[in-house]
């Protein structure tokens, strides 16, 4: 089911959500944030992923990204494919204490897909087309911004798996292109 929200421009800039199903909050244990750094490393090194913004929460995930290839609805297909097998694969082994409920989820969301056994993510991406200054801006900023109003970090800059920490020139896990804005912090 759509809900109007299409990647049209080939070339563009996107801000993007991913979803887990049920709001399942997979992203509160490191080995799954660490699948999907790794995967955007990979993608950015052999797919071409212009990652410019990006905040992993405890059960979604916002980007600002463009595809170099112009590929955008590939690079998220693909993304997503690979990461839910991961995924997958790490709740099927022995150190994932939520397995069965887990399993019962996906495996619920699943079922309504033809030859699907598990879904993972939610099938929308919520992709708006970045068209302007203001609006890079404004997505930076609340990407940036989500861990703060989550009560997570009293900074941006503090949240390890965003980027706020390269635009603050701090250590990161992933390196990303920056864009050119205004730093705004929430109060």
């Amino acid at each position: 089911m759509s809900t109007g929200y299409k990647i049209i421009d080939k070339q563009g800039a996107y801000f993007l959500t991913f979803q887990i199903v049920g709001w399942v909050d997979l992203f509160t244990r490191r080995s799954y944030r660490d699948i999907v750094i790794e995967s955007f490393k990979y993608c950015q090194q052999h797919k071409g992923l212009n990652l410019f913004a990006y905040v992993i929460m405890s059960n979604h995930i916002h980007l600002l990204a463009q595809s170099e290839q112009n590929d955008l609805s590939g690079f998220i297909r693909d993304f997503k494919n690979y990461s839910s097998n991961k995924f997958l694969e790490i709740i099927e082994g022995n150190t994932e204490s939520r397995k069965e409920w887990m399993k019962i989820v996906f495996e619920y969301h699943g079922k309504f897909k033809p030859k699907q056994t598990n879904q993972i993510w939610t099938h929308e991406n919520h992709p708006e087309h970045i068209y302007s200054q203001k609006f890079i801006e404004q997505k930076v900023n609340y990407i940036h911004n989500n861990p703060v109003r989550a009560g997570l970090v009293e900074k941006p800059e503090d949240y390890l798996y965003s980027s706020a920490r390269n635009y603050a020139d701090l250590s990161a896990v992933i390196d990303i292109e920056k864009v050119t804005f205004l730093w705004k912090t929430i109060k």
